[in-house]
Formats: structure tokens, C-alpha cells, sequence
């Protein structure tokens, strides 16, 4: 039998394939930048805010990246490896499979290797956080729509988390979600800082922010089975679980992630609420591919408006309920019902 194809590309061919998706890539491994013109800018390539190092990310020269403080230039291969700290061109090229979900890859992303500092700070992090309930977290989420919350695990209130950016630091409340893998291991943690009164979230450059491991893994809200729902953001899948509480849900906190999710070994049945923009529908997309090859069965699930947060605020829940059963398989329509 011979081998797939994706299993002889070369470092060389997966760097060209990485430029075809350069602005999901740094989205991903530099969160903390943003787009200026033709480049992404960051300030290293440990993430921190900044405009030190910049990725080109239209013409010739797309991919290609400089730190014009350290000298350190390269692809979006060198790129991965770096920021995620891989000890051997193998795992970079592993990750890389990954990101791009070619065919005939492993349904497992690479392990996070137990000496990781980032993941090690994640998990204090998140250990030090409190239940919701009460906090400005739920006020936060209350605001959103999102109500009945309070014994989910995957969340925490942080009323003192540091925020810091090119000039400074601070302490600022902050909602924080565990990213976990398969197992349950904690992989990152998602801090969103929010404003004191908790009406929303803080104003500040980036109030989202990843420490960790995040590629493949997910926020996850009840655990796994055959049938199981995954979206985008935090707020949208909630909002989803307000009317399906009885569906194991994940979030995997963006459209690049959402595509190259690590699916569990027993899933028969996969939802997927895409968002109303071509980043939801490419997500999407590469992540309906993956699941056929592994003889899952995928149904779209469209919002009314931009995303099912919004639907959820701006029609309320039982609209959004009615909504949903015309879009769930027979089988699974109970799953609208189980909370009237």
C-alpha cells in the first residue's frame, strides 16, 4: 500500500503551504500582534505585544519574517518552531501537518512536552482562579445572555490578572478558560480582562489573550461522546449550550483552531456552528474534510445573524431554540426539547 502523500511532504513543501494561510497562522502563534497593511506585528516571537517583529503577508516575500531587534528572520515553518519551542525539525513539521489538516494524518496533535514554562504558567494560572458565580466573570457572561453557569469547570474568575503590554503592566479582572486535550490535561488557559462593572470586556488593545498550548486542543463543556458540538468563541458556544444543555460542546477560541481541532476516537456525529464570515466557512471546511476521513458525519449549524450570540440577545432563547431544531438530524432533536 503505499504511503499518503501528505505523509512525504518536506519541510520545504509545507513552508510554501503554510504562506497559503500566512494570516491564520499568525493569528495563532502570535495572538497578540495585529495587522498593519501588508504585515503582521508582534513584538517577539514569544508572543509579546509589540512591533518589533513583523511577518509579510502579501507578494513575493509572503511568510517571510525579520525581528528587527534580534536579527532572527525566516518561514512560517521556522516560525512554528520557534514559538512553540520544538526541540527537533520532526515535531515542527508534526505541528505543521497539523495547522494545515492534510489527509492521512494522525487524529492526534503532537504532545505538549511536560517542561513547558507556558503550559506550567497556564496551569497555576487557572489553579488560582475562582468559581464564576457571583463574580464579575458571570456578570460579564449575564450581560452576554448567558446565564445558569455557575458549576462550569472549564471557567474562572481572576479578579487580579496581569495585563501587559509594550509600556507597562497591570491588574485587571479577567475570565479564565482552561484549554484542555483529549485527556483532560490542561494545555493553555484564554483570559478574557474584563471592564471593573463587568458589562464587557476591558478596553484595551487585545483583551484576549492565550497563554499555552492551544493548536488542537479546545474549551471543552461536558465530556465527549458520539454526538458533540464545536464553535468558535466562548460566548457562541454558550449560548448554544443555554438551549442544548444536553450536547457535549467545545470552543476552540478561533476559526484557524476550529479547523484543525483534535476530534475524540469515539465521535459519530459532529456539529459544527460556523460563523457568518469566510474565516467561519473556511474553518469550516477543513474541518468537515478531516472528519469524513475519519468517518464522521458533519452538520453545519448557521446563525440567524452574525453569530449565535447575537441571536441569543437579539431574539432570545426560545427563538433561537426553534432555530436550532430545524437544523439538528432527526435523531438528535430531543436535544432541543430536554430543557422546555
Amino acid at each position: 500500500m503505499p504511503v499518503p502523500v501528505a505523509r512525504r511532504l518536506g519541510a520545504s513543501e509545507l513552508a510554501h503551504r503554510l504562506t497559503q494561510h500566512a494570516e491564520a497562522v499568525c493569528r495563532l502563534y502570535l495572538s497578540n500582534g495585529h495587522r498593519c497593511g501588508s504585515y503582521w506585528r508582534v513584538g517577539d516571537v514569544a508572543n509579546t505585544p509589540g512591533r518589533s517583529l513583523y511577518v509579510c503577508l502579501r507578494g513575493p516575500r509572503t511568510g517571510r519574517w525579520s525581528d528587527a531587534a534580534t536579527g532572527e528572520h525566516g518561514d512560517l515553518l521556522d516560525l512554528i518552531a520557534v514559538t512553540r519551542k520544538h526541540s527537533s525539525l520532526g515535531h515542527a513539521l508534526s505541528e505543521a501537518r497539523q495547522f494545515l489538516s492534510l489527509p492521512g494524518e494522525l487524529p492526534r496533535a503532537p504532545p505538549e512536552p511536560a517542561s513547558s514554562d507556558k503550559t506550567r504558567a497556564a496551569r497555576r494560572l487557572f489553579g488560582m482562579g475562582h468559581p464564576i458565580g457571583g463574580t464579575l466573570a458571570e456578570t460579564y457572561l449575564r450581560n452576554r445572555g448567558i446565564a445558569a453557569l455557575e458549576a462550569c469547570r472549564s471557567l474562572r474568575f481572576h479578579p487580579q490578572c496581569y495585563y501587559r503590554d509594550a509600556t507597562a503592566q497591570e491588574k485587571r479582572p479577567a475570565l479564565l478558560a482552561a484549554i484542555t486535550d483529549l485527556d483532560g490535561r490542561i494545555t493553555g488557559v484564554q483570559r478574557t480582562w474584563l471592564e471593573p462593572t463587568g458589562r464587557g470586556k476591558a478596553a484595551v488593545a487585545t483583551p484576549r489573550r492565550t497563554l499555552g498550548r492551544q493548536l488542537g486542543h479546545a474549551v471543552r463543556f461536558g465530556s465527549a461522546d458520539a454526538v458533540m458540538l464545536a464553535g468558535e468563541g466562548i460566548e457562541t458556544v454558550l449560548s448554544l449550550k443555554m438551549v442544548l444543555p444536553g450536547l457535549p460542546m467545545l470552543a476552540a477560541l478561533a476559526a484557524s483552531n476550529l479547523g484543525a481541532l483534535v476530534l475524540p476516537p469515539q465521535l459519530q456525529r459532529l456539529y459544527v456552528a460556523r460563523d457568518r464570515d469566510p474565516a467561519g466557512e473556511a474553518a469550516f471546511q477543513r474541518l468537515a474534510r478531516r472528519a469524513a476521513g475519519l468517518g464522521i458525519t458533519v452538520r453545519p449549524l448557521d446563525p440567524v445573524a452574525g453569530d449565535f450570540n447575537d441571536d441569543l440577545l437579539g431574539s432570545g432563547a426560545e427563538a433561537l431554540r426553534a432555530a436550532l431544531e430545524q437544523q439538528l438530524a432527526a435523531e438528535d432533536a430531543v436535544l432541543a426539547q430536554v430543557c422546555r
